[in-house]
């Protein structure tokens, strides 16, 4: 499932963010690569222990833990710290590659399975041209270029790339989830059921206590229960 998550940080959030990232140290992007990927990376990155990834790692994980939407469609276990990216100038692309399975934490902090791979936009799309995240499915080619504040998850498993970036400077954060549920059908289905869910809860006619949303809530909550790896 891919999936656009609006406004997870505000426009005043995602100015903060980028007051701090302007006077970032970046450096080059392939320290963090895998054996295959740092052959196809070409791009800036801000170490994990700096202050500027502190700063604004926590602004975005605050951003996260209040969107509900984000919440129903990863029910994450558990998410990687956010890391930050830099497209523009002679490091501005990152080709075909695929994310590794296990992401290790640093100082040995543990791993996460990377089930769901997750891009949120710092940069407005007219501030720069080129820099589309492309991922490939069975359907075809997806083409993902989003507001600042916009995030997009989509399966680990997928085929995808950085465009090159042929102006300006694309700056956004990228982490993975270890989802509570594995499979990427199971999430889908049950992220379906749950919008349709709030919708009858909020039926004025119906509500929280009507029958058949009791009932379709049992079921959702014991297909989850079935799913579940907690």
């Amino acid at each position: 499932m891919m999936l656009h998550v609006r406004q997870v940080l505000t426009p005043e959030e995602v100015r903060q963010a980028r007051g701090i990232l302007s006077d970032a140290p970046w450096g080059d992007g392939r320290i963090t690569a895998g054996s295959q990927s740092a052959q196809a990376k070409n791009n800036e990155q801000l170490p994990e222990a700096c202050e500027a990834t502190r700063a604004v790692r926590q602004l975005l994980l605050r951003g996260l833990e209040r969107h509900s939407l984000f919440f129903s469609a990863a029910l994450p276990k558990q998410i990687s710290p956010p890391l930050f990216n830099r497209y523009g100038g002679s490091a501005n692309n990152f080709g075909n590659h695929v994310d590794s399975a296990v992401r290790y934490l640093a100082d040995g902090a543990g791993r996460v399975r990377t089930d769901i791979s997750c891009t949120l936009f710092l940069s407005d799309p007219t501030e720069y041209e080129g820099g589309e995240l492309m991922v490939e499915d069975t359907f075809g080619e997806h083409r993902v270029k989003l507001p600042a504040g916009d995030l997009v998850l989509y399966p680990g498993t997928s085929v995808h790339r950085v465009e090159p970036v042929t102006r300006g400077f694309r700056v956004a954060s990228y982490f993975w989830i270890q989802s509570m549920v594995r499979g990427d059908e199971q999430r889908r289905l049950l992220f379906d059921m749950d919008n349709h869910l709030r919708r009858l809860r909020s039926n004025a006619q119906l509500g929280e206590t009507d029958p058949s949303v009791i009932g379709l809530t049992s079921i959702y909550h014991n297909l989850l229960r079935m799913w579940l790896d907690v």
